[in-house]
């Protein structure tokens, strides 16, 4: 195979012949340049500030542009004071603001607005965001446990819609409501529930945990989504061995929303260690969420009746955002091998590391030289992605295969897949030095920008 590959500033094109040389999954040469297909790679955005992915549903449902956070930018790197809401159109890299609110910058920033994906099939977006200034002085400033879910039409009109009411007052809380902070919405692919995480105000001796929203017409007025958590998570440091502690790293599993993937933190047998292993939640799509009970002063939320909770491994290091197949039939998640290198590792939804079933049991599929990060699946579930040192790498599962799609020049994150499977974009730091910030008192002149990468006979 000829690889003809031509640099200018930071767009790399790259031109091949039309068949891919495959090497094994389990291949673990440190140099594979000559058994690399690659492909076209492009930077669109070019302004000098954040353009931060976050490892999220960025792409339109269209797959024409990309939503954004443009986080970093002023006075620390909190999202507190992250600005502005934004998107690219990625034909023409014109750029254009969804939401910028009215804010105040500081240690005690707010509103703070960020971690954005778009809906499935409409064109809005769904982020964090704190309290507006005049709710600053009833409610504090932004923090993990002061925010809510807000969706803005994908338009540039600004018009929003508030998602979760947030209740700190009232005990019992009002149904339907949150007390705490709730973070990485995500819509399940039918659009009709949306995750998260969430931080408890009330109670701040429990850890973070899961949870769902979704449409109901018990819902607090002024608000479209009831809320409710998916796991009560023991007190931290009072859990007996394997219960959780604290719940994170969620994503959905299939298109349904009734199933939710996430990291477990349990307490080991020996009643002292913890472990982190991977966990599903079980969601029946008739449950009644109105059964869920919203918590009260000396009461933490509890979930609805018939949420079950399923361990799938029992690991000690299984850790980053996991990541279902489309058809849900199958979880990707990272765990560290016998080398302590964090490695791709794929799960029936149904199996188990305990399985009596070979084919039920835990698989690693890759076996890079350093940390795997970004697990993504393409639509047709015959493929997994991931980034290992920069690098983006396709295997296919089916065919126990591998591609390096890029090469080494760029560190590359914040993965993330298009609707129909034909196009990657990512975060790339790019520098500037004509253009400087004073950020947590150290000058920043790299700024995060996008690139994306096309998919050709990517089978």
């Amino acid at each position: 195979m000829k690889v003809y590959i031509i640099k200018y500033k930071w767009i790399t094109y790259l031109f091949f012949t039309p068949f891919f040389f495959f090497i094994s999954c389990k291949e673990e040469r440190s140099d594979i340049k000559d058994n690399t297909a690659l492909m076209n790679e492009k930077q669109i955005t070019f302004e000098s500030k954040t353009h931060a992915l976050d490892n999220n549903d960025n792409f339109s449902p269209d797959g024409k542009f990309l939503c954004y956070d443009t986080r970093g930018m002023i006075y620390n790197n909190n999202l507190a004071n992250s600005k502005s809401i934004e998107k690219v159109e990625i034909a023409t890299g014109k750029e254009v603001v969804l939401w910028n609110p009215e804010s105040v910058t500081g240690e005690n920033g707010a509103p703070g607005v960020a971690a954005v994906s778009y809906h499935p099939t409409e064109n809005k977006v769904i982020f964090i965001h704190g309290p507006n200034l005049n709710e600053v002085v009833k409610r504090g400033s932004y923090n993990i446990r002061n925010r809510n879910g807000v969706v803005v039409d994908g338009n540039g009109k600004g018009k929003l819609t508030k998602i979760d009411l947030r209740d700190v007052t009232n005990s019992p809380t009002t149904p339907g409501a949150q007390r705490g902070g709730t973070h990485r919405h995500e819509y399940s692919k039918n659009g009709k529930r949306i995750g998260f995480t969430y931080d408890d105000f009330i109670q701040q001796d429990y850890d973070r945990t899961i949870g769902y929203l979704e449409e109901n017409e018990n819902v607090p007025d002024g608000y479209t989504h009831y809320f409710t958590v998916l796991l009560k998570p023991a007190k931290k440091g009072a859990s007996k061995p394997g219960e959780i502690e604290k719940a994170y790293s969620d994503s959905w599993v299939g298109e349904k929303g009734n199933v939710r993937a996430f990291i477990g933190k349990v307490r080991a047998e020996n009643r002292v260690d913890y472990e982190t292993s991977l966990f599903v939640a079980e969601i029946p799509e008739d449950v009644d969420i109105t059964t869920a009970y919203s918590g009260d002063k000396n009461t933490y939320p509890n979930p609805p009746k018939g949420i079950k909770i399923r361990r799938l491994t029992h690991s000690k290091s299984d850790e980053g955002i996991v990541r279902g197949s489309y058809n849900g039939k199958k979880i990707a998640y990272l765990s560290k091998d016998k080398n302590g290198i964090k490695q791709v590792f794929v799960i029936h939804t149904d199996g188990s590391d305990l399985s009596d079933n070979p084919k039920k049991k835990p698989k690693q599929i890759t076996y890079f030289k350093s940390d795997a990060a970004n697990i993504r699946w393409h639509p047709s579930d015959n493929w997994i992605f991931s980034i290992s040192n920069g690098k983006i790498y396709a295997c296919n599962i089916a065919k126990d295969k591998i591609v390096l799609l890029t090469p080494n020049d760029l560190i590359r994150n914040n993965l993330v897949v298009s609707p129909l499977g034909d196009m990657l974009a990512y975060n790339v730091k790019v520098s500037d030095k004509n253009f400087k910030l004073i950020i947590d008192g150290k000058a920043k002149k790299e700024f995060e920008q996008i690139f994306i990468l096309q998919l050709n006979n990517l089978n």
